[in-house]
């Protein structure tokens, strides 16, 4: 039906040029890569349901763009004006909008809200915060940094970094470090379970029944935590928990111990017994650079998923958790997958100098 007689459609030589490389390049938008083939599939000479069945498409859509292509040529295949109200924001605004965000704040302010912004430029809040969404700014975020002032940053970025994407053969690489202070909190009032509707809710004040600290070692190939409760963090507990890092793994592997630059890590009862067991070996993450660490990431799930919520009438009961968490970790643990290199590490920082190092800052 309607196929009978239809209208010879013939194109010229530039015609089927252009068209054949709107339906070839990648670059085409879809939409019209598929008329330039519809258009191409009639010069053939193929019925409209003939293309139709060849380019997976309907007859109704092969018929508008051939009645389209014979009205109008080339230009017939390009997009009609969409219906709407026309733009009323203009291109000045737009930028005024980004400049102001990125280079000056409200009076009296830190930053701007859409609303005080939407006033300065005479627009509605609305379209503040398109704009925004557009351009990627987000003023009511921020996030903080540190970067660390060691003279030997890139030579322990690279140790560390090394350690975690190439392990040594025959040896076993722990992240260490200490949680201290974690408190036995014991809510005022019993917790409301969770009911369909109604989140879990618990009292905002707690009563404390003392602290205790906790050493892990993170093994970074399989995962699985070796963890010591402790009433302290000193040199000599340190040093206690490498004598049971000793016990644990296997004789005749080395040992390597990634930590942070703690006094306790440092002093001289732990040198002497480093010097006594010469398989273990210390590396140093750079000064306040605790991200380094892969065992951080594993107290931050043992924070959410253990001790924030957690309810402990007794240190004793603190401590049974703590040691009853790893247990339950290290039956299906998993390791963190590092992924950033050393030199990716090093050019971020330098990124970030090369920002802060021009006459304003």
């Amino acid at each position: 039906m309607g196929d009978t007689r239809l209208e010879p459609l013939v194109l010229s030589g530039d015609e089927r040029s252009i068209l054949r490389n709107w339906a070839r390049r990648r670059s085409t938008a879809q939409g019209l890569a598929k008329r330039a083939a519809i258009v191409l599939a009639c010069a053939d000479g193929l019925s409209n349901t003939a293309v139709a069945a060849r380019l997976e498409t309907d007859r109704k859509t092969v018929r508008r763009w051939r009645t389209r292509f014979l009205a109008e040529r080339l230009d017939g295949l390009s997009d009609e004006p969409r219906p709407g109200v026309p733009r009323t924001i203009t291109d000045a605004q737009v930028e005024e909008v980004v400049v102001r965000t990125l280079e000056a704040v409200p009076d009296g302010g830190t930053h701007w809200s859409k609303r005080e912004l939407a006033r300065q430029v005479g627009i509605s809040p609305t379209s503040v915060h398109r704009i925004w969404q557009a351009f990627g700014l987000q003023p009511h975020r921020t996030e903080t940094f540190k970067i660390s002032p060691d003279p030997l940053l890139l030579d322990k970025i690279r140790d560390v970094v090394g350690l975690y994407l190439a392990p040594p053969a025959n040896a076993v690489v722990f992240s260490v470090d200490e949680k201290p202070q974690i408190q036995a909190l014991e809510r005022t009032a019993p917790v409301l379970p969770m009911l369909p509707g109604v989140p879990e809710r618990r009292s905002f004040d707690c009563i404390r029944h003392g602290t205790t600290d906790l050493f892990a070692a993170l093994d970074t190939v399989t995962g699985k935590v070796i963890g010591k409760v402790s009433a302290r963090h000193a040199a000599e507990d340190f040093r206690d928990f490498l004598d049971l890092l000793d016990h644990k793994v296997e004789p005749g592997l080395a040992v390597h111990v990634i930590c942070d630059n703690l006094s306790a890590h440092k002093a001289p009862v732990v040198h002497k017994w480093l010097v006594a067991h010469p398989r273990f070996a210390l590396h140093f993450t750079p000064t306040y650079s605790s991200w380094i660490n892969q065992v951080e990431r594993w107290f931050a799930e043992l924070q959410r998923r253990c001790l924030e919520r957690g309810v402990f009438c007794s240190v004793d009961a603190l401590q049974a958790a703590l040691e009853k968490w790893i247990e339950v970790w290290n039956e299906q643990a998993r390791p963190f997958r590092w992924t950033k290199t050393a030199d990716q590490i090093i050019d971020r920082i330098c990124r970030y100098c090369d920002r802060t190092s021009g006459p304003n800052h």
